[in-house]
């Protein structure tokens, strides 16, 4: 559905929404353009907007699972047709939404056979499941399947070894994805007056996981950059003597060091062994030779040239 519509970020900034939609699985998609832009200033509050709606948002998200009877990811659940890691993999496509500050936790109880859904959670009232036909696992015989489930806020997204709060007994931490907004594209545009001057106008394409509206999440990024600069211009510059190091000393940081490889969308095999060769993040995977990775466990050609290719066509790293 198509929607035209404008809102005001400030007293002098006026977005117009050109497009909203919904599309699948409870996603959302929005078009905005900002005009009046001086020339240069398009590209800029693109980028900064691009930088916050993709970093900045508070999210909800699965953080671990307690499951009867189970100890660790590497255990089997009787009856149950998929793998402990498989289930994990599962949970991080259920989308929640809440304004939760608190940790809050859920629950299953199911007597087989039958498909477990993510509307299969028993859920706080103020937390909400954007899709809840969202598939978990199956249960191919008559046992019965206990799930505890621990839910929390938070922004960007975390591993599972990075734990912001304390471990919980029996707990198995996953890696968590809390940022609302998937994707952000923007364009900018010049517009030329009757006098020949240049304004530039930007238009911003917004993709979230349904959890907030694009809208929303314009409004919520916008409100975290004014309060930013607010408490710049609140407090004096002070001006403090400082070390200057040598340049040779400073190591610049990988971008993707830390990024989990649930990024590269692999197949169920070449993940799965990665995760219990305790391989979590492309920094990990990096300090491995591709000789390394096929001495690992059930780790064939095919799994080392999938995860090959991902790495050079998804982040132009080849691996030598």
């Amino acid at each position: 559905m198509n929607v035209t519509k404008n809102f005001i970020i400030n007293s002098n900034l006026l977005v117009e929404c050109l497009k909203s939609e919904k599309i699948d699985s409870g996603s959302m998609y929005g078009q905005f353009l900002i005009n009046s832009l001086s020339s240069g200033q398009g590209i800029t509050v693109g980028n900064l907007l691009r930088r916050v709606l993709l970093s900045d948002l508070k999210g909800t998200a699965i953080t671990g699972v307690r499951i009867a009877g189970i100890k660790d990811e590497f255990s089997l659940i009787p009856g149950v047709r998929e793998d402990i890691l498989e289930i994990l993999l599962n949970l991080k496509g259920i989308i929640l939404k809440s304004d939760i500050s608190n940790r809050q936790f859920g629950r299953l109880r199911l007597t087989g056979p039958t498909v477990i859904t993510a509307s299969s959670i028993q859920l706080p009232s103020e937390i909400k499941i954007i899709n809840p036909n969202h598939y978990i696992a199956t249960i191919s015989s008559s046992h019965i399947v206990e799930i505890e489930f621990k839910i929390e806020s938070g922004t960007k997204y975390r591993l599972a070894n990075e734990l912001f709060s304390e471990k919980f007994e029996d707990f198995i931490e996953t890696d968590a994805i809390f940022m609302p907004v998937q994707k952000v594209d923007f364009k900018v545009e010049n517009v030329y007056d009757n006098l020949n001057n240049i304004k530039e106008r930007l238009f911003l394409d917004v993709w979230t996981n349904g959890s907030i509206s694009p809208e929303q999440a314009i409004l919520s990024g916008s409100n975290l950059i004014i309060e930013l600069f607010k408490s710049i211009t609140k407090h004096k510059i002070k001006k403090e003597h400082e070390t200057i190091k040598e340049k040779n000393k400073i190591k610049p940081i990988d971008p993707y060091t830390r990024m989990p490889i649930e990024e590269l969308q692999l197949s169920v095999r070449p993940y799965n062994c990665l995760k219990k060769a305790q391989i979590h993040t492309i920094g990990d995977l990096l300090k491995y030779s591709p000789e390394k990775l096929l001495e690992l466990k059930n780790f064939g050609r095919k799994s080392a040239h999938e995860v090959f290719t991902t790495l050079k066509n998804k982040l132009g790293i080849i691996l030598k």
